[in-house]
């Protein structure tokens, strides 16, 4: 059975977070898998991008956009503690510009564009609405990565804690982001995006258990 462009998309994200999972599991093979972090990330955005349904200009843009802004916000939160609050990043996500990894806006790009997807999937015929739940679902995601990642050297924060300031500025950066997506006013898309979206949910809920 030939399967689909979508159908390939969704089992390579699945597979690769399984395989991942069990790398971060098995202390012997943790150094290698924490090292391949970008590629993953890397990856993952190749996934997506081959799975949007009409490519054009206007997607570019869109990604290029939050790829930018996305880099931008984390510059200004790194450097100013404006945004988010005191923190610094570690070597996980891979090489740095003015001590921002490069793969951060790719992050941006995943969690924004699978949720904009996800919630254009939705029934919510609100536009305001979407956002508000996008919005809401992102910040809790970033509630679960929080501990993970300054467990496995993605960030740290000074202090050791994650302040409220953190996860206000999530809130604000993600709902901008959202009504981004809304005002491009996409084709209905495919559910790769929203599946790497929900993958992430399993992933790192499973890796507070390690």
């Amino acid at each position: 059975m030939k399967l689909s462009k979508t159908q390939t998309g969704i089992i390579v994200i699945i597979l690769f977070h399984v395989v991942g999972l069990a790398g971060f599991y098995l202390h012997s093979f943790r150094p290698l898998f924490l090292r391949i972090v970008p590629f993953h990330l890397e990856l993952m955005l190749l996934v997506v991008l081959i799975n949007h349904q009409k490519p054009d200009f206007k997607f570019v843009i869109f990604a290029l956009m939050v790829y930018v802004l996305g880099f931008a916000g984390e510059w200004i939160g790194v450097h100013t503690q404006l945004l988010f609050g005191h923190y610094h990043y570690g070597r996980t996500l891979g090489p740095k510009l003015w001590a921002i990894p490069l793969t951060i806006g790719i992050n941006w790009f995943l969690l924004v564009y699978g949720a904009g997807v996800l919630l254009q999937r939705s029934r919510l015929k609100n536009v305001w609405i979407r956002i508000l739940v996008g919005t809401i679902i992102l910040v809790a995601l970033d509630w679960l990565i929080e501990p993970i990642a300054m467990r496995f050297d993605y960030w740290n924060w000074v202090g050791g804690s994650v302040p409220l300031k953190n996860y206000i500025g999530w809130f604000i950066v993600s709902a901008v982001f959202l009504g981004v997506f809304e005002a491009f006013k996409f084709k209905r898309q495919s559910a790769v995006a929203p599946t790497l979206l929900i993958t992430q949910f399993i992933f790192f809920g499973l890796l507070h258990l390690v």
